[in-house]
């Protein structure tokens, strides 16, 4: 069977702990994969040298991480005490998570794009810094002085298991010279493991490449030791740590599809967008709409989505018209479904897929579980569906006034907005509750990776300070 060490400053170790993760359809073990505890991980990070990449320029990093991008899509990389083609790769990765191969591979491909661009998504995280100031912490800017230095001397990362595509997330941070430590998702550590051995492959030192599969107490560990880091999971999981400014917190996105006075008697035309917004990448992302906000024809949008979405069925993972993911685990599957039948019971709310369907959205099959694609209907913006998210195609459908929107939907990760109103237009831009605002016809789902996403990693590693320098202190340098 496969084994998945610890990764410790790039050299693999073998735990007396070991969990094993085994296939969603068929149980079959597919891993063995080493803990490591939290004293481990507190003597390791405070013996970590965070000053490892600093023998290496950006522009050096740059390169690895271009050369990493086709690594990771087509070399056959270390795995344990095996190696791992990128198609084995592919089908473990589905194989534990339940993922459709062809959602894995296109993750992959969203990867490899980050890695390969990197100097733009730098650039714009930067906003055109001239990134050799990162290498001598002195240049200039427009003919004005400007220095900074990594306040974040170690990134940590406490990842998901729910979409591959969310390790694009933490990758600047080894070009930005901070060393990462990582703790993988229990079903899926098989991305961030390849990343990183992508990374050793293309020259990056090992002593900066971290990986720590570990259980609560480890990851609290990391958190806390980290100087800086990243936090992904629902809103009992990122509650501790909110305001927590040395903690990027990625949970719940709330993210929304709205439509303008002036579009509105229109919706038909803009069908394609909502649906894609919500059902893309298997509806499991922060950046997938769980709401769809009108002023007007509420009901005809959710029985249009409901038509849509009612062909969708639950297929195995390796069908390629597979469109939903099986839940690895199935009582997770069975609690989702009961949370929204439960607030269905509160009067104001009507699951219209399950009508046009004419069959429930649970579907359990053998070991596997899935939810298949569901639109809410809501009569007010107060009901408590009108404004939730969970991991598989799910929306809400409600009417709100235009000039209720901006505040009445609350915390929004992504807006796209469906207007050429410019009053309405303006008021999105001055909402702060709204993360990202695409206006237009763009999906939900579309980001520009060279703009900050739920933060901005590059204000999170570095600092701005003041710096002068008398003209003989330049002259003795």
């Amino acid at each position: 069977m496969i084994h998945l060490p610890i990764l410790r400053q790039g050299r693999p170790y073998e735990s007396v702990d070991q969990v094993q993760i085994v296939h969603h359809a068929t149980g079959a073990p597919v891993a063995r994969v080493s803990q490591a505890n939290a004293g481990l991980i507190a003597r390791d990070l405070s013996r970590l040298d965070d000053a490892v990449l600093e023998g290496m320029t950006v522009a050096e990093l740059i390169a690895a991480c271009r050369a990493a991008a086709d690594l990771f899509l087509s070399a056959t990389l270390p795995l344990g005490d095996g190696r791992q083609s990128f198609e084995e790769y592919i089908r473990q990765l589905s194989a534990t998570t339940g993922m459709p191969v062809g959602y894995c591979r296109g993750n992959a491909e969203k990867i490899a794009f980050v890695l390969r661009e990197i100097e733009d998504v730098l650039a714009g995280l930067t906003r055109g810094l001239d990134l050799s100031v990162l290498d001598r912490g002195v240049g200039d800017a427009d003919g004005r002085i400007v220095s900074f230095f990594r306040a974040g001397r170690v990134f940590g990362a406490v990842l998901p298991s729910n979409s591959p595509g969310v390790h694009s997330l933490w990758i600047p941070a080894i070009p930005l010279k901070a060393p990462v430590v990582l703790k993988p998702g229990r079903e899926e550590p098989w991305t961030p493991w390849r990343i990183l051995q992508a990374f050793h492959a293309a020259g990056v030192p090992g002593d900066a490449l971290n990986f720590y599969p570990c259980d609560h107490a480890g990851a609290g560990e990391i958190l806390r030791r980290a100087d800086r880091s990243m936090l992904f999971g629902d809103v009992s999981t990122t509650r501790p740590y909110l305001g927590n400014p040395h903690i990027e917190i990625h949970g719940p996105g709330f993210s929304k599809v709205l439509l303008g006075d002036d579009v509105a008697e229109n919706w038909e035309q803009h069908i394609e967008i909502i649906a894609s917004s919500i059902e893309a990448n298997c509806g499991r992302s922060c950046i997938n709409a769980s709401g769809v906000w009108t002023p007007r024809h509420g009901r005809e949008i959710a029985d249009a989505l409901a038509r849509r979405f009612s062909a969708i069925e639950a297929l195995p993972a390796d069908h390629p018209d597979a469109r939903v993911a099986a839940f690895a685990n199935p009582e997770m599957a069975r609690r989702i479904s009961a949370v929204i039948d439960a607030d269905l019971r509160v009067p104001g709310a009507e699951d219209v897929t399950e009508r046009v369907r004419g069959g429930p959205r649970l579907v359990m099959r053998d070991r596997c579980a899935w939810l298949l694609p569901t639109v809410v209907r809501c009569d007010a913006r107060e009901h408590p569906l009108a404004n939730r998210e969970f991991l598989f195609p799910y929306a809400s459908v409600v009417e709100c006034p235009t000039a209720d929107m901006p505040e009445a939907i609350g915390s929004t990760l992504v807006a796209t907005a469906i207007t050429a109103d410019s009053q309405f237009r303006w008021r999105l831009m001055s909402a702060g509750n709204i993360d990202r605002l695409n206006v237009g016809a763009i999906p939900t789902w579309r980001i520009s990776w060279n703009q900050p996403h739920e933060g901005n990693l590059f204000e999170h590693l570095y600092r701005q300070r003041a710096f002068q320098e008398a003209p003989s202190a330049a002259s003795v340098a």
